[in-house]
């Protein structure tokens, strides 16, 4: 089965015609692995791709993202029955004393949209919380966000909190915002830097081999 029509309508952010051609999929017997990978996974890899060539902006790609949100929430019935596999898990927040959530809430929804299971724990996250939750789920990733410069010290504090918990080895830490620069993650020991919440995205499968 094609899910061609899917993936247009999610792509242009037509949540009308996305949630039908996905009830249609299911009515269908279509297999829920299928259609998420080659239905909406597909669609957010072009979203992500235009995203991170200046080609779409930010409230097309939230139209998208809330688009394949939707047409996920039709398919989570039927995703025990179906075992319908992740990508891997990724605790996400902004650190501590941080209360900005835009920049973190669309990595979110794009890695989510990329098939990428998402622990979001918030703003304002300790350093504990992330450790407590990194162990808590065995994620793969973990990943903060700063939009304070004054606020970065504590993604340093929070992966010397993973190391002290002896978990730093069993999680790859992905940091980003708008003061923060690779040349900063290298300096604290974070294994990837993301500038965009399409970067996020490639970023994710780049440390996890996918």
């Amino acid at each position: 089965m094609s899910y061609d029509a899917l993936s247009d309508a999610v792509i242009k952010g037509d949540i009308n015609s996305a949630t039908e051609e996905t009830r249609k999929a299911l009515e269908a017997g279509s297999n829920v692995q299928d259609i998420l990978d080659q239905g909406l996974i597909a669609a957010m890899d072009v979203v992500g791709d235009r995203f991170s060539k200046g080609l779409m902006f930010v409230p097309q790609m939230l139209r998208s993202a809330k688009t394949m949100h939707e047409c996920v929430e039709l398919l989570k019935p039927h995703f025990q029955e179906g075992g319908v596999s992740t990508k891997g898990k990724v605790v996400l927040g902004t650190v501590k004393g941080d209360l900005h959530d835009i920049g973190k809430n669309l990595v979110a929804m794009m890695l989510e949209g990329a098939g990428f299971t998402i622990l979001d724990l918030g703003v304002d996250v300790s350093p504990e919380a992330f450790v407590q939750e990194v162990k808590k789920e065995n994620a793969e990733i973990m990943g903060m966000s700063a939009l304070l410069s004054t606020t970065m010290p504590a993604m340093s504090l929070t992966i010397k909190a993973l190391v002290d918990a002896g978990v730093r080895d069993k999680v790859r830490v992905m940091i980003g915002g708008a003061p923060v620069t690779g040349k900063y993650a290298q300096e604290i020991g974070a294994d990837s830097y993301a500038p965009d919440a399409g970067s996020a995205v490639i970023e994710a499968k780049k440390i996890l081999n996918i």
